[in-house]
């Protein structure tokens, strides 16, 4: 039986540890700052993106993985005789996907098999955990993408953020918006819903409160949770962590409660502060 090797992208945001431990492999997407492009995770991390918005005043561009960087990234695990199982950012959120699909086509049928997460960050990492489990069970490839898509409408992304600002300048909320969450002190409260980000609930005054409705929603369904794993994933936010993993703890302790730091195209378009609560339904 050939050997499955499972491909993720740098947006899915696991630690080094999990990619380590799980022999996941990371194909980076690119932030630019003028002319200079990082590879995110590789050439830069999130902690030197922030520096070098506050040094310039302006935030970097993103861009997609190519299809030439997927078949160059794919080429040596099929001349060792491998199947790759590539689950990636959504297709609605970035043309990565598109990439991937067209990269497939240079290889062999069933040597490249690509999964539309519909999500980001760890919410994609949710998925590759359980697309980890498959593969130790012995499951095929085909068998892996049908159970995978059919856990893809169970995720459950929702993110605090305590400015619009990136996301503003990004082009990715309105003018109202930013009016609203500056003037009102607003923070909004974003899910991935059917496949692209919207505005899920707004808080006002402090960010404990985003926390603490967020909080509210996970123990208000504790009992249709897959508590297999749960994910808090931040972009240099430790207080909010802290106070976050002590209090699911507290409400309803999952099996594995993993912390994770938001990588630098997340954290590019949401911005530092930034934290998130992801989960499965069952």
């Amino acid at each position: 039986m050939n050997k499955i090797v499972l491909v993720a992208d740098s947006t899915c945001d696991l630690s080094k540890e999990i990619i380590e431990q799980r022999n996941i492999k990371i194909i980076p997407l690119y932030v630019t700052f003028d002319e200079n492009t990082y590879r995110d995770g590789v050439d830069i991390t999130t902690k030197e993106l922030y520096e070098k918005v506050d040094q310039t005043g302006k935030l970097p561009k993103t861009s997609a993985i190519s299809p030439g960087d997927f078949i160059s990234f794919f080429e040596p695990f099929i001349e060792e005789g491998n199947e790759v199982i590539y689950i990636s950012i959504g297709s609605k959120l970035s043309g990565t996907y598109n990439s991937a699909n067209l990269a497939k086509d240079s290889f062999d049928d069933g040597k490249i098999t690509v999964i539309d997460s519909k999500n980001l960050s760890s919410g994609i990492g949710l998925l590759v955990l359980k697309a980890s489990d498959m593969i130790n069970k012995g499951m095929t490839p085909k068998e892996i993408k049908e159970a995978v898509e059919l856990l893809v409408p169970k995720v459950r992304s929702q993110f605090a953020i305590p400015t619009l600002d990136y996301l503003y300048k990004g082009g990715r909320c309105s003018t109202l918006s930013m009016l609203v969450g500056g003037v009102l002190l607003v923070k909004p409260i974003i899910q991935v819903k059917d496949g692209a980000m919207d505005v899920y609930k707004k808080a006002m005054g402090k960010m404990t409160r985003a926390l603490d409705i967020m909080l509210d929603d996970y123990e208000a369904l504790k009992d249709d949770i897959d508590d297999t794993y749960v994910m808090i994933t931040h972009s240099i936010a430790e207080k909010s962590s802290q106070y976050m993993i002590e209090e699911v703890n507290r409400r309803y302790q999952p099996k594995q409660l993993i912390e994770t730091q938001a990588g630098c195209v997340i954290s590019s378009h949401c911005g530092k502060g930034t934290i998130g609560i992801l989960y499965l339904m069952k």
